[in-house]
């Protein structure tokens, strides 16, 4: 056999092993061509929830959120113009003069990144605000300018222009929506009002009385009857996940694909397993929050079907917003989806950090 025969024929039989490989992930499994594969799903009432592995997980210790960071007090949240002067200010950093509705200033004293994700509530200041758009800081930061919304439309005073995350929901998926694909304020009120009445349909009339004193999106969702409803659907789900989430850990369980009476509406994905663990409670708050407002019940989803939509992220326009060094920002809009990829592009890393995907 002539040697470069023989080198054809090894080149051929490696195809053929990569291509058995990428089949096969385990015995009887079928690994799907975007590298996830959806499991059976969690149902709880007509919330869906079908975890997600990856067949490669990432390193993302490194990373810090915000809740972590508000809670140390190594990133600091406030109205624009309140910061204090910063030492290490590059020139032509200019805060901007005051507060306005869809700006906020951040800035990251840790030495550390920070993620950010498109849905996180701020509470406080002069009215609530929910981050517009998934990405990171840098560490050590000057004061960034945060793009945001407000979810608080009936105020526009405070004791105080710092803001918190600790006790703060993700806004649920139709909200989330409104902020990442619209990118319009009145649409984000509206749709707010639009949530806000519908869990209202479920609570005692003290409770009612609590939330007709508000304009608060997140108080509401705090309230004691609606946290109730939310709490009803969430804790199952939750906990079963979480056990899952240790059982699959060696898989690399990595996020959720979301379905409500039957429609798909949501897909979630981190970059590792720590990271889900870490927005797990809020997320699935959210989820619960969107099924209690569609109180309607519907077909149950296949595996097949939720892996086909997490599959397909084929569109035909892209949107790229990026930093050099830190991150790349992907907007992706498909027949009857978008789909939402921020990459790390920090050393050493080069892969997406959180994946959203959304029906439409």
């Amino acid at each position: 056999m002539s040697g470069k025969f023989l080198g054809f024929s090894l080149v051929l039989v490696a195809i053929a092993t990569m291509a058995l490989f990428t089949r096969c992930s385990r015995a009887g499994e079928v690994t799907a061509g975007s590298g996830y594969k959806v499991l059976e799903p969690i149902r709880h009432g007509n919330l869906t929830v079908f975890p997600v592995v990856a067949s490669v997980s990432h390193d993302t210790h490194e990373f810090l959120t915000l809740d972590e960071g508000v809670r140390s007090g190594e990133v600091e949240v406030s109205e624009a113009g309140s910061l204090r002067p910063l030492i290490r200010r590059r020139p032509g950093v200019v805060p901007a003069p005051g507060p306005q509705v869809n700006q906020l200033m951040l800035v990251n004293h840790s030495k550390r990144p920070l993620l950010l994700l498109a849905g996180e509530i701020v509470t406080g200041g002069k009215q609530d605000r929910v981050i517009g758009m998934d990405r990171i800081i840098p560490p050590e930061s000057d004061p960034i300018d945060l793009s945001v919304f407000c979810v608080e439309p009936g105020r526009w005073t405070g004791p105080s222009p710092k803001f918190s995350s600790l006790t703060s929901p993700m806004a649920q998926p139709a909200v989330r929506a409104k902020v990442m694909a619209e990118k319009d304020q009145q649409q984000v009120w509206d749709q707010v009002r639009k949530q806000e009445g519908g869990v209202m349909g479920g609570v005692v009339d003290s409770d009612a009385v609590a939330l007709n004193a508000t304009t608060s999106y997140a108080r509401v969702m705090q309230t004691p009857g609606v946290q109730k409803q939310v709490d009803a659907v969430a804790e199952p789900i939750e906990h079963d996940y979480r056990s899952l989430i240790r059982q699959l850990r060696d898989r690399k369980a990595v996020g959720v694909v979301v379905a409500v009476n039957g429609q798909i509406i949501w897909a979630d994905i981190f970059a590792s397993t720590d990271l889900l663990e870490k927005y797990w409670p809020k997320l699935i708050r959210s989820y619960a929050a969107e099924a209690i407002v569609a109180r309607t019940g519907g077909r149950e989803v296949s595996v097949k079907a939720a892996q086909e939509f997490l599959d397909n992220r084929e569109g035909n326009h892209e949107t790229v917003e990026s930093e050099p060094g830190l991150y790349r920002h992907t907007e992706i809009t498909g027949d009857g989806f978008r789909a939402f990829e921020l990459t790390s592009l920090l050393p050493k890393t080069g892969f997406d950090l959180h994946v959203a995907k959304m029906a439409e």
